[in-house]
């Protein structure tokens, strides 16, 4: 059971004595703009979705993604979010050793601990700027069989570009490697560092989530793509109805639409870029933090003065605004926390309570 993820605005509420409302969460990965126009309205249009089962295998909405991409729908899963396909894939697969690039999303080692797989943590390094060696990498791999990398990564940010990791894929055949895109729809020209439709490759799998890029974490959607003879495998394990009929009839919604989804991620780049830009302005001069450079809209950093994570979280919640303790990330410490970015206002807000805490810590 995965603890410690960001986003907790309840507990942050209770403990302030104010209404959850009127917590900003800056801790939890999601779109800072928000859904894309409509999206609640349709919800509400449709909630009498609810009154039927939905289609078991999800086929409408995977064959939107899979037309969006220009992709045979046998190499297209839907499911229960990006998560569920991470605690299944080590078991359907039935994985020997995998190999874990890190510091990174805890569930993937989580899902195999489940499954009692063993693992191996490869944790890039603050000196390198948290960037993966991929010689590192292509050196642990030749003991394992499934190899789980996030491109852009969670909580650092770094990203890698398509060429050292097709180096990788190609040297490796017999080692499958899951590269979980989540990330990726908020990066420039993503369509050239993306896996997903690629045909060269029957060692890849691609996992997209729906959440993060639409802000609709809690309709559970999301994506694995692969070669049909990886995809027959993890139908094997499928769950029937594991996507509700409303989140099925959203994702649909967002597909029957494509001439919206592209001009949805070039505002939201924009608007991230921007903003990535003022909050490192504000903040890349004050004494005991040190900020990493991000591909992604999060922002990694490093406390370098007194101050520990656990005491900062703690001190600008005082502030109802929640961040992320990146204590419990493999290979990291209590020195490190992230920050989601959100609008100017709050983004700015942030930055001068980070300021005030920690100038008081010095």
């Amino acid at each position: 059971m995965i603890i410690g993820h960001g986003g907790n605005k309840k507990d942050l509420a209770v403990k302030l004595g104010c209404h959850m409302d009127q917590i900003i969460d800056m801790s939890s990965n999601l779109n800072p703009l928000g859904p894309p126009e409509n999206i609640h309205r349709f919800i509400c249009d449709h909630v009498e979705k609810i009154e039927s089962l939905p289609l078991p295998d999800a086929a409408g909405m995977r064959d939107g993604f899979a037309r969006f991409h220009h992709m045979d729908s046998s190499r297209v899963i839907a499911g229960n979010g990006t998560t569920w396909f991470i605690y299944t894939i080590p078991r359907a697969l039935e994985a020997k050793r995998v190999l874990i690039v890190g510091p990174t999303y805890s569930d993937y080692k989580d899902a195999c601990s489940m499954h009692d797989i063993p693992y191996d943590h490869l944790v890039s390094t603050p000196q390198d700027r948290f960037m993966p060696d991929m010689d590192q990498i292509s050196a642990c791999a030749k003991a394992c069989d499934l190899v789980f990398i996030c491109n852009p990564n969670n909580p650092t940010g770094a990203l890698i570009r398509k060429e050292p990791l097709e180096y990788l894929i190609q040297k490796h055949e017999n080692t499958i490697f899951v590269i979980d895109e989540s990330y990726l729809p908020f990066v420039d020209n993503a369509d050239q560092i993306s896996f997903v439709g690629d045909i060269a490759y029957k060692n890849v799998i691609v996992l997209s989530s729906m959440s993060k890029i639409f802000t609709i974490p809690g309709l559970r959607t999301g994506f694995l793509s692969a070669h049909a003879s990886i995809t027959q495998k993890i139908m094997a394990c499928y769950q029937p109805w594991s996507v509700n009929a409303l989140a099925q009839a959203v994702i649909e919604h967002i597909f029957d639409h494509p001439e919206k989804i592209e001009p949805f991620y070039q505002k939201t780049r924009a608007f991230i870029k921007t903003e990535k830009a003022y909050f490192y302005d504000l903040l890349e001069r004050v004494k005991g933090l040190e900020l990493f450079d991000s591909s992604a809209y999060f922002i990694l950093a490093r406390l370098t003065g007194n101050q520990n994570s656990k005491t900062l979280c703690e001190k600008i919640g005082q502030h109802k605004i929640l961040i992320r303790d990146c204590a419990n990330f493999e290979g990291l410490s209590d020195r490190y926390v992230r920050f989601s970015l959100k609008t100017r206002d709050e983004n700015q807000q942030l930055a001068q309570y980070i300021k005030q805490e920690l100038k008081g810590s010095l």
